[in-house]
């Protein structure tokens, strides 16, 4: 956004100067305000502002009501950031001249330069009534919708930015990034086709592959993520390529591409998480509980590693310690989070029966009290609850957070089958059977657990892939 264009600042200026009166006896000659016109112009083409600022400020009294003169000075200011003074001076040469497209384009991408993006806006509109098919004051006005997310209303603009000047790479991505958010995803397509002819870029196979992702053609979403990743080894693509495999769950190469994308950014949480999700996903427990513990110190704060890592340790246990500190850790941090407090207690809870199985347990059966408490919409840990006291044959009090636990989700099968042993524990037999019956059931399915971890997946990776309205 904010693209100026080049005013005439070559025109001789004595043709178009209106003196003032008192300026008129004293003025120079029209060939001596000529050269110093001209002088002014070279120094602002060779990027010496304040040289040129301090002659046009000089002749500004002898043409106190010349278009080129206060577009020039305007220009010159806002080259130097002093964006008070280039406004006063443009919005000068837009009263002197309200028809040229150009001062208000100006004036525009100085006003949003200024953080006045209603004004420049509107600037810019009167540009496009002036002059339709003029590229910067359409380029413009689409990237301000943009920017404000409006990008329905942006889409016409970038599109007759683009039917003018169709090379301008910058604002083809742009078009064809709202064409893709806005669902047309043929015109992004044909955009991006148009585009890699003159510039292939690794953004542009990315946004290529997230349209293939769409519309299902998921070897073509994964070429497309591979050629970003070869263009341009950034972390985005390195990530939505390795993503792209991990979704479809072709591991081996998920794991290759994550473990390239941790070795170039060794501080990226979200490929340790990538990598571990990959090596659990794949059967690597050890692997993924090592990749997960990193993700966790990375940003110890960020509840998605916690979410995976309870997964693999429950897998394998031999990194109790190391896990045991990290979910300490997070439960301390977020005190007032259900979820901290039920990892930290399932993970203690599973170290002690690898460490000391007669370990006390009422460290963990205070957290998982604790987690019910911060929210009792919380099925795992009424499940984990009741296996507690099932343990200690306690059913009186582990039935009903089995019932509870089933209350919130018909689909734990081990709910079933423990809520079903406690039955017959207390002689309830009939119920017992309802509950084996729903269990052999839930089991024959076994689509549940599979779905839940793939959703979870999803979602890990889709807000990390969520595509920016336009580029920086």
């Amino acid at each position: 956004m904010n693209t100026a264009v080049r005013s005439r600042f070559g025109w001789a200026l004595l043709s178009l100067l209106f003196f003032s009166a008192a300026a008129v006896a004293q003025a120079p000659s029209k060939e001596v305000l000529d050269r110093r016109y001209q002088a002014a112009v070279s120094d602002y083409e060779a990027g010496q502002y304040a040289q040129a600022a301090t002659e046009l400020e000089k002749l500004l009294p002898y043409a106190p009501r010349s278009y080129e003169l206060h577009e020039l000075l305007g220009m010159v200011y806002a080259s130097q950031a002093v964006n008070d003074k280039a406004i006063d001076h443009l919005k000068t040469a837009v009263q002197i001249k309200p028809e040229l497209a150009e001062a208000r384009i100006n004036l525009g991408a100085t006003l949003a330069r200024a953080g006045k993006a209603e004004l420049a806006a509107e600037q810019f509109r009167k540009a496009v009534q002036l002059e339709p098919k003029n590229y910067d004051a359409n380029h413009n006005l689409g990237e301000f919708y943009i920017q404000t997310g409006r990008l329905a209303e942006a889409q016409p603009y970038l599109e007759q930015a683009y039917q003018v000047h169709p090379e301008v790479y910058d604002n083809g991505y742009d078009l064809a990034m709202a064409d893709f958010l806005l669902g047309k995803r043929d015109q992004a397509r044909q955009v991006i086709s148009e585009l890699v002819k003159r510039k292939d870029t690794g953004e542009l196979r990315n946004l290529l592959g997230q349209i293939d992702e769409k519309d299902g053609k998921y070897v073509e979403a994964a070429n497309d993520y591979e050629a970003a990743a070869h263009l341009d080894p950034s972390e985005d693509n390195l990530f939505d390529w390795g993503s792209e495999m991990l979704l479809h769950r072709t591991y081996e190469p998920a794991i290759a591409i994550f473990q390239q994308g941790t070795q170039r950014f060794p501080k990226s949480p979200r490929m340790f998480i990538g990598l571990g999700l990959a090596c659990y996903s794949r059967g690597i427990y050890d692997q993924a509980i090592k990749a997960l513990i990193t993700a966790a110190d990375l940003s110890p704060a960020d509840p998605r590693a916690y979410v995976f890592l309870s997964k693999a340790y429950n897998s394998s246990p031999l990194q109790a310690d190391e896990v045991i500190q990290r979910f300490h850790r997070y439960a301390e941090l977020q005190p007032g989070n259900a979820l901290a407090q039920y990892y930290y207690a399932v993970s203690l809870w599973k170290g002690k029966r690898v460490s000391d199985p007669g370990t006390d347990m009422s460290a963990v059966e205070s957290l998982l009290q604790k987690a019910i408490a911060l929210d009792d919409s919380l099925a795992e840990a009424h499940v984990q609850l009741g296996n507690l006291y099932a343990d200690q044959h306690q059913y009186e009090k582990s039935i009903p957070q089995y019932v509870r636990a089933l209350e919130l989700d018909q689909n734990l099968s081990d709910a079933h089958y423990r809520l079903g042993t406690d039955y017959v524990h207390v002689g309830r037999k009939e119920d017992a059977q309802k509950e084996f019956a729903i269990y052999q059931k839930l089991r024959a399915e076994h689509l549940a657990e599979v779905e839940k971890e793939r959703a979870e997946v999803q979602q890990f990776v889709y807000s990390e892939k969520a595509p920016a309205p336009s580029k920086p």
